[in-house]
Formats: C-alpha cells, sequence, structure tokens
C-alpha cells in the first residue's frame, strides 16, 4: 500500500513490515505464472468489460464514470450484498513494483483484476456485488482542492479513500473487503496480511472475516506451491507507510476501515470489514504473480471462498 513518492497513505501510520522472503525464490520465475503474464492486461481487459456489463452506478453525481457499481446476481439470490474495493487508482497508482523479469507495475492496475473475478465469482454464487472502481480511475468526482496538478492533495486523499466508504453505506453493504497489494524497502519483503480494525463497535465480525481471508486467500496461493509467507491478521494501526499530514498521524487508523475522526474524517464504513494485502510486489517473485492473469484469478477465488465462509458461520 506504501507508494514511492509518497502521494497516499496520508491517513496511515507505521509503515509495511512483510515476512523476510528466500532470496533463491526472488531469482527464478514463477512456475504456472511467468508464462500468463502476457495475457494479463488482455484479460483483465474482459473482465472490466464483462463485470461493467448490467451494472449500475449508485450515484454517478458523487462518483466517476464506472465506479460505486452495483451488480445483482448472475444465479440465484441470497439477498446479501458485498462491497469490494479494487485499492488506488487514477491519480493513485499506489505502490510501485516490479516482476522478475524487471518488468514495473502499478498496484493500482493490479488489484482492479483481483476485484474484478472476485465480483464474477461472487455473483455466481448468488451475492449481489457492488465494486468501487471497473476502470483504471479515482473512485470520487474531484472537488475545489482535491487535486495539485495530476497527483491528489493531502485533503483529496482522504475524499477519495472516503468515498469507498461512502459508496460501501449507499450500497447498504453487510461486508466491505478492500484488496491492495504491500510494499517495501527491501526485495526481500514478502508475504501476505490481511488488517482490521478493532476500534469499531463490530470489530469482532472484522476480526472473525479477516481471519477467513488470511486464511484462504493464503491456501489458495500456497496450494500452486508459491510459498508465501503468512504475515498474519493484524490491526490496521501496524499497516499503511508515514502518514502526510499530522492530522493522518493523530487519526491512526486505515481510512476504509476506521471511525469517524471529528475534523478528519467523518463518512467511515458502517459495516464489518478487512483488507487484504496478499503479495508483496516489491517483492519481484511475488510482483510476477500480482501482475498475472493466473495469480489474480487464485487471489479471487480465496476471496469468494472467504466471504461464502463467513456468511455461512465459519470460523477462521
Amino acid at each position: 500500500m506504501a507508494l514511492a513518492v509518497l502521494v497516499v497513505r496520508v491517513a496511515l501510520v507505521g509503515s509495511p513490515s512483510g515476512g523476510a522472503g528466500s532470496p533463491a525464490r526472488n531469482d527464478h520465475t514463477v512456475p504456472g505464472v511467468d508464462a500468463a503474464r502476457s495475457a494479463t492486461r488482455a484479460g483483465a481487459a474482459t473482465a472490466a468489460a464483462g463485470s461493467r456489463a448490467g451494472g449500475t452506478a449508485l450515484d454517478p453525481s458523487i462518483f466517476t464514470a464506472g465506479s460505486c457499481v452495483a451488480f445483482p446476481p448472475t444465479a440465484g439470490n441470497r439477498h446479501v450484498t458485498v462491497f469490494i474495493d479494487a485499492g488506488h487508482g487514477g491519480p493513485d497508482p499506489g505502490a510501485l513494483g516490479q516482476t522478475s523479469t524487471g518488468r514495473s507495475i502499478e498496484e493500482a492496475r493490479e488489484t482492479l483484476p483481483v476485484a474484478l473475478d472476485t465480483t464474477a465469482l461472487l455473483r455466481a454464487a448468488g451475492y449481489r456485488v457492488v465494486v468501487s472502481r471497473t476502470r483504471q480511475s479515482a473512485v470520487a468526482r474531484p472537488r475545489p482542492g482535491d487535486m495539485n496538478g495530476s497527483v491528489f492533495t493531502v485533503k483529496g486523499e482522504i475524499h477519495e479513500i472516503g468515498a469507498r466508504d461512502v459508496c460501501a453505506n449507499l450500497a447498504h453493504a453487510s461486508i466491505l473487503v478492500a484488496v491492495y497489494f504491500d510494499a517495501g524497502g527491501s526485495p526481500l519483503d514478502a508475504g501476505s496480511v490481511t488488517g482490521y480494525d478493532r476500534a469499531r463497535p463490530f470489530w469482532r465480525s472484522s476480526l472473525r472475516l479477516a481471519g477467513l481471508v488470511q486464511r484462504d486467500v493464503l491456501a489458495a496461493m500456497n496450494a500452486k506451491g508459491w510459498q508465501i509467507p503468512d504475515d498474519g491478521v493484524v490491526s490496521d494501526v501496524t499497516l499503511g507507510g508515514v502518514p502526510l499530514s499530522s492530522g493522518g498521524a493523530a487519526y491512526g487508523h486505515l481510512i476504509v476501515l476506521g471511525p469517524a475522526k471529528a475534523g478528519f474524517f467523518t463518512t467511515p464504513s458502517l459495516m464489518p470489514g478487512a483488507l487484504i494485502e496478499p503479495l508483496f510486489i516489491t517483492d519481484p517473485f511475488e510482483g510476477t504473480i500480482a501482475a498475472s492473469a493466473t495469480g489474480q484469478r487464485v487471489i479471487a477465488a480465496g476471496l469468494a471462498k472467504a466471504v461464502e465462509q463467513y456468511f455461512a458461520g465459519a470460523k477462521p
């Protein structure tokens, strides 16, 4: 979630703390994934086109075109709404990483197909799904003072992240699942981590959701033999990069999961939520998985399973 130029993570504290990866692992391509990466962009475009079909924009006056879009079930109807946030987007590319062959990748471009693939799986399982964005764009329509040239101001970044909570609330979602990727200062930082917020009145449900998301996504990836380290389920106060404002430092939570704070953030989500960073895109091995259609589909399958397990009453 950290950004090399520190455009984002306004309201976060701490820094990424992934587990130590294997140097030998980083010297090799990813079996079953590296050969598929050339199809990633085409696969993402197909997924995006399919996900946009039949969707309904919830409030075009607040959100950009293709953002905050609701999709009905494609089979059956559980009468349950799930909100999926594709992290970053538009002026905010997120963290910058690379694959094992040295190809540069951006977090925002890799979270989107994961979110869209997850949407398709959940719709087929009978869920109504609302996604924060279906395109490589911002979610919120910018307001005066939100932009400084082509990048967000601190005010604009708070508005942009908070718009995802506004969308989830507008959708009357039962749960919120946010998809991001991690970044570290060393190429040896690696692993999957899932965060939740303990300050919310529904924090126990958020913790259960986070545990299922971490377990099922990690299991799906490691069933492929990728040996992704388990960095656990953690409080959101330990996630993210260096805050860019004193308000962000005082807030101390992830906006997409955290509570309201007078004078800083006033539109928190109203449902249990979890945020997963399944891979470090700064680790070349994991970055290759994150940037591949195969890896994105595997992560999506784990997310969809976790959601179904959550509503089935399962415990991690």
